[in-house]
């Protein structure tokens, strides 16, 4: 009776230490299925806050912004996108419109942009920018600049100490205001395709 008495109390014992050790590895199963969701999310999307003129009207100071971050790997920058970019040399982001790309000419002609000789027609700038001369974007740079035209309000690759930007420091692209919430305008495409 005693016999049987042990072999059920190691019996439960060892079924006991199953169980814990299936708990434990649940957890760790479901704390590495987490850590993988939040590096998924972290590198596909972000929200940033806009801080600053630059991109006014577009954006507001203060405005938030949804970014995403998977098209880089997959698609080329277009005309028109607005671009979160990554400065190394100043530690920080900036956010700016892509109006020229690799081969493009860029330059400002009576307040007006001009690439390869053409107008930008633009809606959602503000300011006139003063001109500036022609200006070749390299291979694997993107020429960019605020929405904010007024001289001393943006710096961006209008400036010679930014110039184009490397197309690997694009961080991703702005997809919509959340705060307020509204689409991204591009310029307009007048075109005749």
């Amino acid at each position: 009776m005693e016999n049987t008495l042990n072999k059920k109390v190691e019996k439960e014992n060892k079924e006991s230490e199953v169980q814990k050790k299936n708990t434990v590895v649940g957890w760790i199963k479901y704390c590495l299925f987490l850590l993988f969701l939040v590096f998924v999310v972290h590198n596909s999307i972000g929200l940033t806050t806009i801080s600053g003129f630059s991109m006014f009207p577009t954006f507001q100071d203060g405005d938030i912004v949804l970014e995403e971050k998977v098209s880089k790997y997959f698609n080329s920058p277009e005309m028109g996108d607005v671009a979160v970019i990554n400065r190394p040399e100043q530690g920080y982001k900036i956010i700016k419109r892509i109006i020229g790309l690799p081969g493009d000419t860029v330059e400002i002609k009576d307040g007006l942009f001009y690439v390869n000789q053409n107008p930008i027609p633009e809606i959602m700038t503000e300011g006139t920018p003063p001109d500036m001369d022609a200006i070749k974007v390299p291979e694997n740079h993107i020429f960019v600049v605020g929405d904010n035209r007024t001289p001393g309000e943006s710096i961006d690759s209008r400036d010679q100490s930014v110039g184009a930007i490397p197309k690997e420091e694009i961080d991703g692209y702005i997809i919509y205001s959340l705060k307020p919430f509204r689409s991204i305008s591009k310029p307009l495409d007048l075109s005749l395709n």
